[in-house]
This record gives structure tokens, sequence and C-alpha cells, in this order.
């Protein structure tokens, strides 16, 4: 199957499960109708629309009772399909910066090993042949007949001066089809000075290339034991020796030298050991010399008639000849086929499609793969990828090893090369050798016989086939790799070979190392300059896997003017959109860190193409792939980013607003980066120094920029918000100066108009953009500003002016709000400026612009407090820039009885650490400031304020051990390189890579394990539904009780369904997990380590699969931990805020979670109900609550998706569904006329989505049918005034409530009390504490219930309980 199908097949397999709505998610979500159990019976099916307003017609008006009278078979029981956060932005370490770094593609590691280090060819060749013909050496004695050929030549069949003519020019044509390129000098029979001459000639001409030193001593005594070799005086009556040593100072390096002689090893030995001792040899002089002998120290060459003389030299420079004639001696063709065939082989040597060629093409492939497979990678890199007529030679000297060794003789090389002569794959030579000569006589009697070319290529590629459906990075790597290689190069077989090669790049990164150490790299670079289309999709899938792996492929690319083959794939709209994400992951890795690259995309119209395909080709379609979206916007973000001229162009012509467009789509993938691309648009050197027009412009258009940014700062997704918070850091590095400006505006006095334009510091915590004069007075004690100067010996260091928000109503006489809104005061804010002379250094920022730098500030002082870690850094990172630092401070309270201490709390930041800033005199009511004297105020603006003189002030020296934190960072109005230094670096490009260096096209094993335990999970869980369905309910025998040893009580308690563990947690945000069958701790953590703590719930997120859990503190923070039942395993997956700038006041914050939807619902003491979607990690609506009061308890239908019920403050219930227009389904006052608020509300268990449960803080439940009417059709009074926790089991008939006079009730659904536990006195005497929460298991009978005061859980179930 070709790879663009394979892609294809799972394209549309994986965009049916692909984050947005699908199909299969809506059947789930389409509410099931009631199963038949036994809680029905009592209720009458008949009023199907009693109690709802009749107002809206005949047809169904809500989500609520579409089937309420079809009769429908009985379903399954209802098992939610819908799993979120599991993506691989979920992994714990997602958008960790070094994590991030090491997904992204690397310029060392592993890359830099492949690249042949430096490229090198041999420049000149000098032949020496020694024969001196007719007279033979005193130390030879020859056997007759004896092997006389030298270069195919019978010396004796003509008249020795020729015949050594000859043999030297047939040599130097041997040589000169390896290397034509060469020069190429000849010494016949020379002497000493006719070989130093050639030496130094060779070694001029060929600078630092290397030089080829062919020695032929067929006609001289053999080498001697010092390692010399013999050549003639000039009347060729004496042999003279030649040291060794002599050769290789005239030839220096680097050369390779071929010994063609007996004993030839005793040079090679000689020349080693000169290497060794050779002081001035230098370990890279070793490197650069090649050596290549005929034979070991003591064996002479073969003489058997039956070899060229020249064997060794035959192997070398004409192996294919050489190669068919051995074969033919031993093959059963010996007696039938005439040897002179073989030099009438037809075709030529570099043409493939005919004989001669293809056989010689096969020759290559399978020496080369010898060579692969047996040599070390480096050793290969250097012997066959560095110099072709290296590698030409070392691939023909293995077959010089098979032939000689069949004649008792070894062929010596340095560097040394392990045996290979035995190697299988020469098997695969003799079957292409026997198959062509089988057909040689033929071709040869009829010339125009059509060629068949040899099916060796095809099986390789069939053997790698094999290989790949069954080999992995822990088996033996793939034989057949430089085979496909060769392969690439035959039209025939290309198509083949590179859908194979794409499969095999795609088993990780190890198999795209081996491929390019193999030399794959100048193929497929090449490639990129064929039009075939067919290889368009398979070449960018490649390239895709080179460049996850090796980033430094940018350069040969742009070289060769490859970009523009990626920027015409990426226009086509024939590809699948997956491919065309690739092309621009290709051309983002091309332009990355690389001004060349992107100044030659920017010349291929690199942005128009990426905007063109930014907006979808329908306005009525869906958005194009998410993929492709997000690999454009990366695309284009690298494009421009540190390129300041394409910045300013794409700011001047509105590109932004293309991007813009994407910060709503629904994959958190594309949102952030949507916000790269945006933020690197933003220039960080400091501007607004010279207003000329252009720049003015500039700043409009970043201005509008930041706009949008800010408006997604609440995203749910950690992601998309730390990309918000480094756009935004850089926004703050660019615009230092303005903002710098305005943050001095809080601190001076000014005009009552101008304060209340601008929002109060004290409310910055406040992340709602909504400012109005009121936001002022409200402010808590918390932050207290501090403006530093660089004169601080002056003693300027700070001044408390009576427009700061310290000098508000409810700091200077106790109001009710500063205790309701401690929450915010323990982040002290110091303000920092740079001041010349005493007076503010600064030119006024726009006023139009002040508005947007006043929520900047608001907003870097949300992200300064986000619960994901990483964000709040770089929050504090960009305010710290701007001069606004963090301080710790005591969390004092003011009542208006005087002042008392509070407790004191770790600031949320520790950015500046220094003793309070207030702190009280005990039995005193004076508050000392500590600060030095502070000019007093000239004017009074706001209404009700005291002075602020009339405190006293007590002096302290600046630097005393107790005075102020010392600044951390020196406040130069403009960004120095130190500031630009801290920029935090943006992750989602380098963790966006890391999807293509994982494998593409196949399914993982995960899933299918997954899937395995998912289904035995649903097995397990249907199991346990009918048996508690079917159970009594009497919850009478406690199994378990748990000391948590919390010292607040235990706040709120959580049974895990597929193991005996319960989770529980205390006000304090301690988390501790249990396993109550061998009553063991499990974990232990704490959810965060900020000073500000309360916990509101635990919920647990896919318990059908690999559970999450929930925990949403007080404050609306939501985070979500995996493998919390680990010991220290804990890892946090996400976060954010739920309440999103809707501060609750108090702690109140209630939350529920919908398996079925994916949806988080979450209110509080505010006027709304935010439903989050977190598959999306978005925020899906905000609803109006419609109450007056606050909510006090929600619950999510279990049953239909979107229905949710709301539980109020004043005792009143709603029925919300996100999908009806007008939200709000049912409204009733069960509890009326009590107006205690509502403690608890649930569906009632089973599948009947219209029965709802709600308990009140009087101690009344009351029993809802939605379809009846307003009023409860049962009521039970469980407990007098003191109701403080209710539960619903999702499956039993059952709902259970608890009191706060330690006391629990479990009562059916006909309103019968099944059980009542009371709480003994414990054996000390101490009465135990309240009930603070209730929780059935999900799917048993058991229920946990935790107590306030002392901690304990304690587990009930039913008498025979295993």
């Amino acid at each position: 199957m070709a790879l663009g199908d394979l892609m294809a097949s799972r394209l549309v397999h994986s965009s049916s499960s692909s984050p947005s709505p699908s199909p299969s998610r809506s059947t789930a979500a389409a509410p099931a109708p009631p199963l038949p159990n036994h809680h029905h019976h009592h209720q009458n099916h008949n009023h199907a629309g009693d109690g709802l307003l009749a107002a809206n017609g005949p047809e169904p008006r809500n989500g609520l009772e579409a089937d309420a009278d079809v009769e429908k078979p009985a379903p399954p029981a209802y098992l939610p399909q819908v799993v979120v956060l599991c993506e691989q932005r979920h992994e714990p370490d997602g958008i960790d910066e070094a994590a991030a770094a090491a997904a992204g593609p690397s310029t060392s590691g592993l890359v830099s090993k492949w690249r042949p280090k430096d490229r090198m060819k041999t420049g000149c060749v000098a032949l020496v042949v020694c024969l001196n013909i007719s007279v033979d050496p005193p130390d030879v004695i020859k056997i007759s007949p004896c092997a006389r050929m030298e270069c195919w030549i019978d010396p004796f069949s003509m008249a020795p001066p020729k015949a050594l003519d000859t043999i030297g020019k047939t040599l130097h044509s041997q040589y000169e089809r390896w290397q034509p390129k060469a020069r190429y000098k000849l010494k016949l029979d020379p002497t000493v000075e006719e070989v130093k001459n050639l030496c130094n000639t060779c070694r001029k001409y060929a600078r630092s290339e290397r030089v080829l030193f062919h020695y032929n001593g067929h006609g001289v005594p053999k080498p001697t034991s010092n390692g010399e070799i013999w050549v003639f005086n000039k009347s060729y009556t004496q042999y003279i020796p030649l040291p060794i040593t002599d050769l290789e100072s005239w030839l220096k390096t680097p050369s390779i030298y071929v010994f063609d002689c007996s004993v030839a090893g005793i040079i090679v030995k000689a020349f080693l050991e000169r290497l060794d001792w050779s002081s001035s040899s230098s370990a890279s002089a070793q490197k650069d010399c090649i050596l290549l002998a005929a034979c070991e120290a003591h064996q002479s060459l073969p003489q058997s008639a039956e070899f060229p003389a020249d064997l060794f030299t035959a192997c070398l420079t004409t192996p294919i000849k050489m190669a068919l004639h051995w074969f033919c001696k031993r093959s059963l063709l010996r007696d039938s086929l005439d040897l002179s065939l073989i030099d009438q082989i037809p075709g030529r040597q570099n043409d493939r499609k005919t004989l001669l060629g293809e056989l010689n093409w096969i020759f290559t492939a399978i020496t080369d793969t010898i060579a692969w497979n047996v040599l070390p990678h480096d050793l290969f890199q250097r012997l066959f990828r560095q110099d072709l007529l290296v590698a030409s030679l070392f691939r023909n000297f293995l077959l010089a090893e098979r032939i000689m060794r069949s004649a008792s003789c070894t062929p010596v090389s340095y560097p040394l090369l392990p045996p290979t002569h035995q190697h299988h794959m020469w098997d695969a030579w003799d079957m292409a050798a026997e198959i062509c000569l089988s057909k040689l006589p033929e071709l040869i009697a009829d010339p125009n016989a059509e060629f068949q070319p040899s099916p060796f290529f095809t099986e390789q590629l069939t053997a790698f086939e094999v290989w790949l459906d069954h080999g992995s990075e822990d088996k033996k790597p793939p034989e057949q790799l430089p085979i496909v290689l060769q392969v690439l190069l035959s039209q025939s077989h290309r198509f083949r070979a590179l859908v194979l090669l794409g499969r095999f790049l795609d088993m990780g990164p190890w198999a795209v190392d081996l491929a390019l150490s193999v030399g794959i790299f100048p193929y497929v670079l090449k490639l990129l300059q064929t039009s075939a289309m067919e290889l368009r999709q398979i070449l960018v899938f490649i390239w895709t896997k080179i460049l996850s792996l090796d980033k430094s492929c940018q350069v040969d690319l742009v070289k060769d003017g490859g970009h523009a083959y990626f920027v015409r794939f990426l226009d086509s709209l024939d590809a699948y959109p997956e491919q065309r994400a690739m092309a621009a992951f290709v051309l983002a890795v091309i332009v990355d860190g690389h001004r060349t690259g992107q100044e030659a995309c920017m010349n291929a119209g690199l942005i128009d193409v990426c905007l063109r395909h930014l907006q979808p080709e329908n306005p009525h379609d869906s958005h194009t792939e998410p993929l492709l979206l997000q690999w454009l916007c990366l695309c284009l973000g690298k494009l421009w980013e540190d390129f300041p001229d394409v910045q300013l162009l794409s700011l001047q012509t509105n590109t932004p607003e293309f991007v813009i467009c994407l910060l709503s789509e629904p994959q958190p993938e594309v949102r952030a980066a949507a916000v790269f691309a945006l933020g690197t648009l933003l220039d960080t050197t400091s501007n607004g120094a010279d207003d000329d027009s252009d720049d003015d412009e500039k700043v409009k258009a970043e201005i509008n920029v930041v706009r949008s940014l800010l408006q997604i700062s609440s995203d749910a997704s950690p992601l998309v918000r730390s990309e918000v918070a480094i756009a935004l850091t850089r926004f703050a590095l660019g615009h230092n100066k303005h903002l710098k400006s305005v943050v001095a505006e809080y601190w001076k006095p000014q005009s009552n108009s101008l304060l209340k334009s601008l929002p109060s510091l004290a409310n910055i915590s406040n992340p709602s953009n909504v400012y109005s004069p009121n936001n002022i007075l409200q402010g808590s004690i918390g932050p207290v500003l501090r403006v530093g100067s660089d004169s601080s010996a002056a003693g300027r260091d700070g001044r408390i002016s009576t427009s700061s928000p310290i000098a508000t109503s409810s700091i200077m006489h106790g109001s009710p709000q500063s205790d309701d809104s401690s929450q915010h005061s323990d982040s002290g804010i110091l303000l920092r400026e740079n001041a010349s002379n005493g007076g503010l250094g600064y030119t006024r920022s726009r006023p139009v612009d002040n508005v947007i730098y006043s929520q900047f500030i608001s907003t870097m002082c949300s992200f300064a407090k986000d619960p994901y870690p990483r964000i709040a850094t770089i929050g504090r990172r960009a305010l710290s820039l701007i001069g606004v630092e963090q301080v710790v401070m005591k969390n004092t309270r003011f009542n208006s009885g005087g002042a008392h201490r509070g407790e004191t709390s770790a600031s949320n930041f520790g950015m500046a650490r220094s003793s309070s800033w207030l702190d009280t005199n005990s039995g005193s009511n004076l508050i000392k400031f500590r600060t030095p004297p502070v000019s007093p105020p000239q004017h009074d603006y706001l209404p009700g304020l005291r002075r602020v003189c009339s405190m006293e002030f007590g002096q302290h020296p600046i630097n005393s051990p107790d005075g102020l934190a010392d600044p951390l960072l020196s406040s130069a109005a403009a960004p120095s390189n130190a500031e630009l230094s801290i920029l935090p670096q943006s992750t989602i490009y380098n963790w966006s890579c890391g999807h293509f260096s994982r494998p593409l096209l196949t399914g993982s094993d995960d899933n299918e394990e997954s899937n395995a335990r998912r289904e035995e999970r649903e097995r397990v869980a249907l199991d346990y539904i009918a048996k508690c369905q079917r159970s009594s309910c009497k919850m009478t025998s406690q199994i378990a009780s748990w000391d948590t040893r919390f010292e607040l009580g235990t706040k709120t308690a959580l049974l895990l369904p597929f193991s005996p563990i319960v989770v529980a947690a205390d006000e304090n945000e301690q988390i501790r997990v249990w396993n109550y069958d061998d009553a063991l701790p499990v974990n232990s953590y704490q959810n965060h380590n900020w000073s500000d703590r309360g916990l509101s719930k635990l919920l647990l997120i896919n318990e059908l699969d690999e559970s999450l859990l929930l925990a949403a503190s007080s404050d609306g923070n939501v985070r979500v931990w995996k493998n919390f039942a680990q010991k220290g395993g804990q890892k946090l997956v996400t976060a954010f805020s739920s309440v999103q700038g809707h501060r609750a006041a108090g702690h109140s914050i209630v939350i529920d979670w919908q398996q079925q939807s994916g949806y988080l619902y979450a209110s509080g003491d505010m006027s709304s109900i935010l439903v989050w979607d977190l598959d999306k990690e978005q925020l899906l609506s905000t609803i109006q609550s419609s109450g007056d009061s606050a909510i006090s308890s929600l619950s999510a239908s279990q049953v239909c998706s979107g229905h949710f019920a709301a539980g109020f403050a004043d005792g009143s219930v709603r029925i919300y569904d996100v999908r009806s227009p007008d939200r709000v389904v049912y409204m009733a006052r069960p509890h009326a006329p009590r107006t205690e608020k509502v403690v608890g509300i649930g569906f009632q268990p089973g599948f009947d989505p219209y029965k709802i449960v709600s308990a009140s803080q009087a101690g009344d439940i009351q029993f809802l049918d939605v379809r009846r009417a307003a009023e409860p059709y049962l009521t039970i009074e469980a407990h007098r005034g003191s109701l403080t926790a209710l539960a619903v089991h999702r499956h039993a008939p059952v709902v259970a409530s608890g009191s706060a006079k330690q006391m629990i009730k479990v009562f059916s659904l006909e309103g019968e009390q099944l059980t009542i536990i009371r709480y003994q006195p414990s054996f000390m005497g101490q009465r135990i504490g309240s009930v603070n929460c209730l929780s059935f298991h999900p799917y048993k009978s058991l229920l946990a219930a935790g107590t306030g005061d002392n901690g304990l859980v304690s587990i009930y179930a039913e008498e025979n309980y295993k």
C-alpha cells in the first residue's frame, strides 16, 4: 500500500476521532430513556409536561422531555464514552521549557554524527609500475604454468618496452573509470629520484586533497623487513631500496597507498610502527592515511595461472570482470560458457538499463550493504562516504578479500576491516552473476534482444518490507538499507523504495539517524528537483521525518532551492490537510532562526500562501484540519520572528487580523500557535522614543494585537495561557517606558478624574476588565506601593499618598469588605521607577493606550497568581520588567474595634522577602509603617479618607535586617541585554515539533491496551451496578475508619470506582490517599503551596479510563492531577481559574463535572454560571443564574448531556440546559417558606432525567419531578436545622444526609429511613465532629463520610459486604 494511501486511510480514521464534536460523541450525549428499575413504579408517566409552562407550544420545550412519552426498550447502563485531558499536551512536562526543547529538531546530538565531517576528493594519482619485464627478481621462484597477466595483458605477447607502456596506460584507464577528474602521473620502472619528483609533483598539484600512490612491485624483490620497497638505478643494474618513511615524507597527508606485491603486509606494519613512535604524527595525520596491501607479511602473491598476476589490482580496478571470471570457474557454467564472452558483456558501466550497468549497480549495492552491516558507523562514513575514489576502492577491496582468500592470501588494510568474505550477501551476488552469465550468449548472439532487468532489487525491497512488518528499534537494523538507497537511483523502483523508506523513518529518530548515516541525504535532496506528482506526498513525509530530527538540513534545503518545493506543495489543494501541515512544518524548520531561509521563503511568497489557507475555502465550512492551522501559524511566527522588516510589513498590511480569528478555535494547540504567531510580531526593542507616523502606525497595530491577546488571557489551557504570558512579556519589553510611567501614575498625586479612569492597583488581582470608580474603594490592604529611586540614600524610597489605594476607607476605618476580600491581601506590590533628580524621568504615555496598559498590568497580576506554576513565574518576570514587585507581608486584618493581629500568610510569590510592612504593636492600637519618613499628602481627594499622616511612622534604616526587601532588578528605562535574556522562551513550536518525531503511520499499541482496560472496566461497572440496584442499601456496617490527621477536619472525600481507595482533602488543600482494604496510606501531597488556601471539591475525571483527580480550590482555581494514587507520583495535568475574573466574594465556589459532555460547571457567590468544555479547554458559555442570591450547590445530570441543577442560598432550585436558548428549563422553591440555603442537590439515581433531590440547611430533603410541578412530591424532614451534606447514589435507589449533630441518615427514594448512623463518644469522651461531607461509591453500595474537627473518614457498607 502506498504511503500516501496509508496516510489517507489513517487520516479518514483520525478525522473521525479528532477533538471536534464527532458523531460518536453526539450519540453518547443524547438523553438515554429511563431504565425501568425499581423506583419508577410510584410515578405516573402521563404528566409529561404538567409542571412546565405551556406557553412554549406543543413541541418539546427542552432536552429534558423530548422522549418522555415514548416507551423504549431498556438501554444498557449508561457509561459515558467521552475522555478528556489525555492528549499529548497533558503530559506533565508538556509545556516545560527543557522538555519542549528536547522535543524540537536538534542541532547536535544524534544529528552531527551522520554528516560526513569534511567531504574530500582524491585530486592526484601516482602510478608506479616496477615490472622489469623478462627479468625475474632473485627472490622469486615461479611455478609453471604461472600467472602472467598484468592489467589483463600478457606482457610476453609483445616487446617488453611496448608491453610495459601498454600495461601502464591500461592501469591508468582502469583507475580513471573510478575518478575521471583526478590528474594521473605514471612512472614505469623508475629510479628513487623519479619517484621523489613524482610524489612532490603530486602533492604540489593536489594541495590539501588526497593523493593515491599505487605501487606494482612484481618485477622487483619483496619489501625488506624494515618496510623498504624496491626501485631501480638508472642503468637497471641494481635494485635500490626506498624507505617507506621517505615516501611518506614526500607524499604527506591525506593519502592512500595501494601496494600490490608479495609480503606487502610488512610495509603496513612498518608504516604503523612509524606512526606509533613518530612524535610529530598527530591523530589526524594517522587518520588521513589509508593503506591497502595485497597480502599479509608472511604471504606471497598467488601464482596459479587461473588468476592474473596482478590479482589485487584487478579486483580493485576491474571488479566486475574479475568477479565474473572467478565465479565462472567455480560454477556449473564453467564447462558451457566461453570465458572470452565476459569481455563482451553489452552496455556501459554507468547505464543501469544495460546488462553491464545493472551488474555494476548490483555489485555496488551489495558491497555497500556488507560494509554498512559490518563496520562501525563512523568508519563506514569515513571510508565509504567521504571520498568517491576511496569508497570505490574499499568496495572492491571487499571483493579482493573474498577472491584472494580462496587462493590462501589475505589482503590487509589500514584502517583494519573485519573479515567479510563469508558474508551471506555474497550469495545474492553469485545469484545475480549466474543470471547474467546465463543470459549472456543469447544477448551477444542477438544484439536487439530485449534486456530483462534482474529481480535482485525487487527481492531486496520485499525483504526490507518484511523487516518493516516485524522489526523494531530493539531488533537488528534492516541490512537492506543501503540497497534501498541504491534503488532510489532507478525510476522504476523509486516510488516503492520511497514509500518503504518513509515507513522506516516513521519508526522513530533512531531510524532517521540510521538512514542518514547510510547516506540517504543527497539522494532525497536531489529528488526535490523532480516534478513527478506521485512522489510529492512521500517526499514531503520523508523530509518531515528528517527535519524533525535534524534542523541543520535547513541550510542545504535553501542552498538547493528546496524550500520552493514545499511552498508549492503547501499551496496545492489536492493534498490532504495533514500532509500540507507537514509541508508547513518543513518550512517552519527552514526559517527557524535562519535569516537566509527567512528571506528565501519570504521571496517565495510564503506569507500569502499561509494567510490564504488560514481562512476556510468556504465560509460555511467548518475550519480546516487543526494540525494544518497550527502549523500555518507556527510557520508564520517563525518566518517573522526576529525579522523586523517582515514584522513591520505584516503589521502594516493587517496580517494579524487573519491570525486573530483563530484565537477562538476549539483546539488549544491552534490557539497557542496563533498566540505564538501574534507574539513574535511584537517588537521587543523599546519603542516610543521617536514618534514618527510610521512608528505610530506600528504601535497602533501592536496595541490591537495585545488587545486580542488580553481577551484570551483566561483560556483554560495552560499551553495557550503560557504563550499569552510570553507574548505579553515581549510587549512589556517593547513598551517598557510607557508601562513604567503608567505604573508610576498610580502612585503620583493626581486629579480625581484620572484616578477614576484607571483601575486601582488594590484591585489589580481582579482580572475582570471592568473598571468602575467603586473598584478603587473596594481595595483591601493588599498592595502596598513603593516606588524605588536610584537615590535611595536620600531617604526618598517610598511615599504613600492619599491617592494610593492604601489610603482607602476600608483600611483607615474597618469595613466588612476588608475581611471578605482578604484573600487578595497577601500580595504586597512594590513599584520601582528610574528617577532622575528626584523627579519622574518619563514622557507621558498616550492616553489612548492607558486603558490597554492598565489592562495589561491587571492581566499580568492575574498571571502572577496563575495556578499553573510556569505561567505564574512568567507573570512575575513580566511584572518585574515594568517595575512592579511583589513583597511578602503579614496578612493584617482591620476591624472596627481596632487592629488585631491576623494570621501570617506567606505571599503567593516569593519574589522579594522582607519582614512585614505593616506590623501591629501588641496591646496598642497604633500601626507602625516600616518605611522611611513619608512626606504628608497635599490634598484629600477621596471623600471619607483620614489623613495618612494621622498614623505614627516609625523610622527604619533601609538596610536594617528587618527593613524592606532589596530591589531585584535594576530598573533601567530601556530593556537591557540582561532583560532580553530573561525573556521566557516560547515552548509551543518545539513542543509541536515533537508530533512529527513520533510515529504517524501506525496506531500505537497503547490504544489497544487502554481499549482492553476500558472494556474490562465497563464490564466490572455494569456488574457492580446490577448488584447495587438489587441490594437493600442498608449501610449499617462500618468497614473502615481512617484518621486523616487533618487539623481542620475533612472537607471532601471521594471513593475510587475500581480500587479500594479513598481520597480526602482538608481546608488547607492537603490531599491524602488511603487504601481502605489494607488500611494503609497510599499518597499525600499539597494541592499547591500558596498562602491562600481553601478547598471546595474533589472530582474524578475519566473514571472508566486513566482516572484524573480534579481539585477545585475555593478561589475558583482548578487543578487536575494524574498518578495521584502513586506514592509521590502525582503530576499536574492542567490548571486554570474556573471563575475567570468573576471573583466570588468569600470562599464559596461550587463546581461539578459531567463526563459524557466533557463539561465542567462552576459558580458561587456571583451572578453567573460558567460552563467549561474540558475537551476544548475553552469557556463554552456564561449562563446568567437569573436568581437574586448566590448558588450554593451544583449537580450535573449523568444522563442528559448539558443539563445541570443549581440550588441557591435562598432555598430556590433551577435546572439549566446549556443547549436551550433561554437556558433555564425549570424553576421551583421546594423549601418554601423556609429560606435557608440549599446544601445539596442531585439528579435521582438511575436513568430518569426528570427527578431531582434537594436538601436545605434547615434539614428537609425535597423530591421533585420536573414534569409535574414546582411542588415536591415527597418531603423528608431529615435533620432539624443542621443538615450539612447530601449524597445521592448514581444507580442504587438511596440518598444520604449528614448533620452537624454527628449523625448520618440513609433513605430510600420512597422516603423510608433505611439506616441511621450516630457517632458514639470516643474513648476519651471527645464528641466526634459534625459531618462535613458524604460521598457514595459510583457503582457499589458504599458510603464515605468525612467529619470536621478530628478529620475522621469512615466508610459504610451493607451487612454482607465482602
